[in-house]
């Protein structure tokens, strides 16, 4: 293996129940995330990490029963942050073990993954807090020679969506002004919005990958389902590799 190259999967809103057959917007979600994990390992496995950006269960603790279960033994880190359908202090105690690393960062080689809390209970928008803020602030400027790679739940860009504008990262100002201040930022990622996004903005690749179950309308002006909902789950195999901000190898999702 090169490793020059860090290579990511990044799965995102897999939307688990208690329930080993509950369904989110007509997808059974706990089936929909296991065959997304056994595409993904029929591709470009194993990677050297995988990356879970939130709403990993559907407002419902006892999901992340089934999630420790499929993921605890991958024998690779496991990169986790809250999305806002999350419980984030069961989520800190249900995933408190190897291989599971839930905010903070984690150094890879010549990469640093930050992994960002952006949940304000009760809502469905996301904002950072002025500590959590300060920690990316931090992490970056101690990341030595390493590249960073920023990752969060809510959307920091908008994404063209009337209702998903309306709930992303409430400070993306505030965000995009610490990232603009540390030249080794290569590329944020997040989830929540169900739907391919990639973009680049002052040198930094943008990426959203699509859920695990079921997707929304890109582009749509209220809440609904895509019409690609049933094309099958979706993870992001990402190659990042040991090279000069903004070049290409951050790579695009796999679909079954």
């Amino acid at each position: 293996m090169d490793k020059s190259v860090l290579r990511l999967t990044h799965f995102t809103d897999p939307h688990l129940y208690g329930s080993e057959t509950e369904s989110l917007r007509g997808i059974a979600t706990l089936p929909a995330l296991t065959a997304t994990l056994t595409h993904a390992q029929a591709g470009d496995w194993p990677p050297d990490a995988v990356l879970v950006t939130g709403d990993i269960v559907q407002d419902d603790p006892a999901g992340y029963t089934h999630f420790r279960r499929l993921f605890g033994s991958l024998g690779m880190p496991v990169l986790c942050l809250p999305g806002n359908h999350d419980d984030p202090a069961a989520m800190q105690r249900e995933l408190n073990r190897s291989p599971f690393v839930v905010n903070g960062f984690f150094d890879l080689g010549p990469w640093r993954i930050v992994l960002l809390d952006s949940c304000i209970p009760g809502s469905a928008s996301g904002r950072l807090s002025p500590q959590t803020l300060a920690g990316l602030n931090e992490a970056l400027a101690t990341a030595g020679n390493r590249h960073c790679m920023v990752c969060l739940h809510h959307h920091p860009v908008p994404m063209d969506s009337r209702w998903l504008d309306r709930v992303g990262l409430e400070n993306s100002a505030e965000f995009l002004q610490t990232i603009d201040r540390h030249r080794n930022v290569r590329a944020i990622v997040w989830g929540h919005v169900h739907q391919n996004y990639d973009g680049l903005r002052k040198g930094v690749r943008m990426l959203a990958t699509p859920s695990t179950c079921a997707q929304f309308l890109p582009h749509s002006r209220r809440s609904c389902g895509s019409k690609n909902a049933l094309l099958g789950p979706r993870a992001r195999s990402t190659r990042l590799p040991d090279s000069q901000r903004g070049e290409p190898g951050l790579g695009y999702p796999r679909r079954p």
